[in-house]
């Protein structure tokens, strides 16, 4: 296990730069998380520019897990969602550096992830992983409930449709509804 600390991350450059480059790392794998095989750096950093105005704006909470000045993880937290859903939040971009899987990193940033839902107000997490090579059993093992399949619903980095699996999770003490 890491020496792992959970923190929110800023706009720092090296703090960039390890984003991009574990995105780009992921999809490099066939990580589906949105993106196509080749990513450049310069475009994942693109991204991250992106998502940490959002961030900035209140729209989102991005995770890192740390290993010393090793970002070894990562989890986003939406929070910007339609006037009728309030109580809801989505789950996503969530990787871990390859050398890193199975010890841990992903299920500490989630748990961190649903705690600051919570204390956000949000009592209802979603989110969709890729039914080829995804992360179902790590969502399952941490109490979401599956939902159901999106066939073809996305490209996978290397080419070639995949679906989606949706699943959800209550927290916080949720109201039912």
């Amino acid at each position: 296990m890491p020496d792992l600390q959970i923190k929110l991350l800023s706009a720092a450059p090296d703090t960039r730069a390890q984003l991009a480059a574990m995105l780009v790392e992921t999809v490099a794998q066939g990580g589906s998380v949105g993106f196509m095989h080749p990513l450049t750096p310069e475009d994942a950093a693109t991204f991250w520019d992106g998502a940490q105005a959002a961030a900035e704006r209140g729209e989102r909470i991005i995770l890192g897990g740390w290993n010393g000045p090793q970002l070894i993880g990562t989890v986003t937290l939406i929070l910007n969602t339609p006037p009728n859903q309030p109580h809801r939040a989505e789950i996503a971009k969530m990787m871990t550096r390859p050398e890193w899987r199975g010890q841990g990193v992903a299920t500490a940033l989630l748990g961190r992830a649903e705690a600051l839902a919570v204390e956000h107000g949000r009592t209802l997490l979603v989110l969709d992983t890729a039914s080829d090579e995804g992360t179902a059993g790590l969502y399952e093992s941490a109490g979401y409930s599956f939902a159901g399949e999106l066939p073809g619903y996305a490209l996978k980095p290397h080419g070639g449709l995949t679906g989606t699996w949706l699943y959800w999770k209550r927290v916080g003490g949720a109201a039912q509804g």
